[in-house]
């Protein structure tokens, strides 16, 4: 049995659901979809959906639909944050409606269009204990797939480089600083 399967997802107050092919969440931040595969079922009692499998081969799809149906619930109703760090001497981003535009020491500014449902917040940050630090991104969006892609777009612009640990990373990243050529002069 899925132990993420089985466990029941509680709904908020303000959060409606309509189970048909796909499971239709409607909350405060807005609507999402979830598809629902063949063998799997949904029933809402007591404020609380349950999914159900038909036999032990839709196993693998019972934890991915009841994990994808909480992560809708949560979205819309207290929605998703993931944060980014910009960290080196003149790297920058600002943000003009949908249109963020990242300096990050190339010839040119580059600029990503935000998609819809994705809301970005530019923060500056001073006197911070990383070296460098600058600028902090925040990301919010209800639909959380989508939420990490962009983070994951935007910190291919400029990945941190382990000899300076300049570049875009995420908020409370671990990164590796490695040592340079030493006594590159020296026999």
């Amino acid at each position: 049995m899925s132990r993420i399967g089985k466990k029941p997802i509680p709904l908020p107050s303000g959060v409606k659901v309509q189970i048909g092919e796909q499971l239709q969440v409607t909350g405060p931040k807005g609507s999402l979809t979830v598809p629902i595969p063949p063998g799997i079922k949904i029933e809402q009692k007591d404020g609380k959906l349950e999914l159900l499998r038909d036999s032990d081969q839709h196993a693998a799809l019972h934890g991915l639909t009841r994990a994808l149906a909480a992560n809708a619930v949560q979205g819309v109703s207290t929605g998703f944050t993931r944060e980014l760090d910009i960290v080196g001497i003149g790297y920058r981003a600002d943000i003009k409606g949908k249109v963020a535009t990242f300096t990050l020491g190339y010839s040119h500014p580059i600029e990503v269009l935000l998609p819809e449902g994705v809301e970005m917040r530019v923060d500056k940050v001073a006197g911070s204990p990383i070296q460098n630090l600058q600028v902090r991104l925040v990301l919010t969006g209800r639909d959380r797939q989508l939420l990490g892609q962009v983070a994951a777009n935007i910190r291919a612009l400029r990945k941190p480089d382990p000899y300076k640990n300049k570049g875009v990373r995420y908020t409370g990243e671990a990164l590796r600083k490695k040592v340079g050529k030493t006594g590159a002069g020296a026999k």
